[in-house]
């Protein structure tokens, strides 16, 4: 048993990789703000501390008094299309707070940081991406993202702290914040459905992802630590088949046996096709995706019932409105 610590272990992906990380007998450390998570989220059997990784000297205190071993951070504002608005903020939570816990990881000797990355590092660029692809990030969330990563192996070569970097995609599942309406699609649609409301779509719907039930990804992350040659090494995480964004709302209606109503939204700044190889993560992690998109959607959606429809939030602190969808510009 190791002591760990969770970084946005209150919101969606990193809920499920404390619970995945307390099968395996560790004692976990949850750190959370709540922007985008709920403390209900967090396991019962973890310890949350209501936090932000941008406060240092929490973050000191914590790693003095708790000696994690390691670091699992998925704490981060993730909306890309929205990242382009708000630049110092994507900018100061997304990269200056990761480099808050890799400087203190150093100090005590972390065994292992894990970190969250994105499949938007890829930005425009082959596909499948595969981890070979020099990453051509589109919007400044990828390039956050892109950069923590670059710090992490030259931290690995100056001080020699193991990491372990995943490239996750469109994950969706229980416990996901549904009432964001800047990100995670297959929740927005969800709770659009139960509002009454049509389905939102920017631009024509051809947009192609594949979408990844958090299953299929949570565990993996949870697990890597244990596999030795997983260690300074980057994964793609998730589902391999992509669908249109047209399909994907085709698919959340049957699961709430309702007619799609669907509105299009003017076109937005995103990359067309985006979605991964995960061969990699097969072979040395054995990641091989179980829940097919109907049946993830089905899980999904008996959840969503059961809890409800959460009111959208605005995101207030706009620093960039020029170009904003409309969609999108505060009440």
């Amino acid at each position: 048993m190791a002591n760990v610590l969770v970084t946005g272990g209150a919101g969606f992906i990193g809920a499920h990789v404390s619970e995945a990380l307390l099968r395996q007998g560790h004692a976990v450390w949850v750190l959370d703000d709540l922007s985008g998570g709920f403390e209900e989220n967090v396991p019962a059997k973890a310890s949350f501390v209501k936090g932000t990784i941008l406060d240092h000297v929490l973050l000191k205190n914590l790693f003095e008094k708790h000696s994690f071993e390691y670091v699992f951070h998925l704490a981060a504002y993730a909306a890309e299309g929205l990242s382009h608005f708000i630049k110092r903020f994507n900018y100061e939570n997304n990269l200056i707070g990761s480099i808050n816990l890799i400087n203190l990881s150093i100090l005590h000797k972390v065994k292992c940081f894990v970190f969250t990355s994105s499949i938007a590092v890829y930005g425009k660029n082959q596909v499948p991406m595969r981890e070979a692809l020099i990453p051509q990030p589109e919007d400044p969330y990828g390039i956050a993202k892109y950069a923590v990563e670059q710090d992490l192996k030259v931290t690995h070569e100056m001080f020699g702290l193991p990491f372990i970097i995943f490239r996750p995609h469109n994950v969706y599942g229980e416990k996901q914040n549904i009432g964001d309406k800047y990100r995670n699609v297959v929740g927005i649609f969800m709770n659009q459905i139960m509002q009454g409301l049509p389905m939102t779509i920017f631009g024509d719907g051809t947009q192609k992802r594949a979408f990844s039930y958090i299953d299929d990804v949570a565990p993996v992350i949870a697990r890597s630590i244990e596999e030795p040659k997983a260690y300074n090494q980057v994964f793609n995480i998730g589902a391999d088949q992509p669908y249109t964004v047209n399909f994907l709302a085709e698919e959340v209606a049957k699961a709430f046996n309702v007619k799609p109503c669907i509105k299009h939204l003017d076109q937005r700044n995103e990359v067309q096709e985006a979605y991964s190889d995960h061969e990699k993560a097969r072979l040395i992690l054995g990641a091989k995706p179980k829940v097919s998109l109907e049946m993830g959607l089905n899980k999904m959606a008996d959840w969503a019932r059961k809890h409800g429809a959460r009111k959208s939030q605005e995101f207030r602190n706009i620093e960039v409105s020029v170009k904003l969808p409309p969609s999108w510009k505060p009440a």
